[in-house]
Order: structure tokens, then sequence, then C-alpha cells
């Protein structure tokens, strides 16, 4: 659904569309178009700024089995092209190319480029540097660097646009969530949410310089 600025009722995409089963994510690139990440259905789906559909990656399979199906984690290493398991967020580069967090079934990146054509995917199951025990969220800075928020191993990785490992940030707990702002000094926010064997602790949302430095917090 898409309301206005005062929360009124604009319109609603994607209306009985095959490949919606349990969207986690949806994300607005700088073209205005609209991106609907589906967890179930295993597909990520463009719509143009008229509601459209405009691209898909990924397929549906012919028979999903959402109990089976949750929880079961995978291991993405040698994944073939655009088929997910249990995608959850997407992001561009200045480019265009597109970025899918890969990220409960398998635990990987992959990257198209901006007309959807598969270009290379990274990461596998594990808790080694350049591993995930999940992507949970991913995010593009200007100089095109991929943040991806590792939630199970309590980091956040940062690769280069190729994919290639750069630092890890160990200080922001059970990463689900990330954004990075535009202009020239950029900050990335994050979340560390309840880890699933402790829901007392509190979830807190962290500001932080590129570089993991953190500069604030609230929650």
């Amino acid at each position: 659904f898409q309301f206005d600025r005062n929360g009124k009722f604009v319109r609603e995409l994607g209306k009985d569309s095959y490949g919606f089963l349990v969207a986690s994510q949806v994300r607005v690139d700088a073209g205005d178009n609209i991106w609907a990440v589906d967890e179930m259905t295993n597909m990520v789906i463009k719509f143009d700024p008229q509601g459209r559909i405009a691209m898909l990656l990924g397929r549906k399979a012919e028979n999903v089995n959402v109990p089976a199906s949750r929880g079961k984690g995978g291991n993405g290493a040698g994944q073939p092209t655009d088929l997910f398991d249990r995608p959850t967020d997407v992001a561009w580069d200045a480019a265009g190319n597109i970025f899918v967090a890969d990220g409960l079934g398998n635990a990987r990146v992959a990257k198209f480029d901006k007309g959807g054509k598969f270009v290379k995917s990274w990461g596998k199951k594990g808790n080694a540097t350049g591993e995930f025990a999940n992507v949970r969220s991913i995010a593009i800075d200007a100089q095109g660097n991929v943040y991806a928020a590792d939630g199970g191993n309590k980091r956040v990785q940062v690769f280069d646009n190729d994919g290639n490992f750069k630092t890890a940030f160990n200080n922001v707990g059970n990463a689900q969530a990330l954004c990075i702002t535009q202009g020239t000094n950029q900050v990335l926010y994050v979340s560390n949410s309840n880890p699933l064997d402790d829901i007392d602790v509190a979830g807190e949302i962290y500001k932080m310089r590129l570089d993991g430095t953190m500069t604030g917090k609230f929650g």
C-alpha cells in the first residue's frame, strides 16, 4: 500500500500478484521505482513509478511449503544466477547495479547489472571472514561499497563492489536492518534487535561513521 505524507491511502500495488506471499522488504530506488522482496516466493519485484511490474528477479517454485521453509538454513555458495532462497533485501549502487541479500535460506549477496543480468555472488554459511550466519539487510555507500548485516554473527561486514572483503564492525549486536544517508558525509544506521536467545535485551539503533566509529545510539 502507498500512503501520502499525511497517512492518506493513495494506491495498492501488485494485487493478486503471483510473486507475493511473504514480503520481507520494500525499497524505493533513485528513480522512484518500488522494489518488493518476497521471502517465500523467492522473488524480487520491481514496479515502475506508475505501479506497473518492470522487472522480476528470481523464480517462484511450483509448490511453496511455508512451514517447512521457515528456519531452514542453506549455504548459497555457487548458487546459480538469480535463484534465491528466502531473500531479505535489495540495494543499488550509483551505476544502477542491483544487490540482493539472499539472506536466510542461502547466506550470500547476489549482484546483477541494471538490466537484471546476473553478475556474481559471494558468501556462504559460516562465521569466518566473508561468510554469513544470515544476511538480514544490505546498504551501498557512495563509493559502491556493500554493507551486509550478518545478524547471526553479530556484525556488519563491508565489501567492495566486487565482493572483496574490506572490514567488519563487531560492535553492532544483532544487526537486523541497515540504511545509509545521502550527501557528502554519509552516516550508517544499524538496528541492534533482540537476539533470539535473549528476548529481554532492549533493541537499539546505532549511528555510525562509515569506518565503524559509533557516534550515537537511541532506544
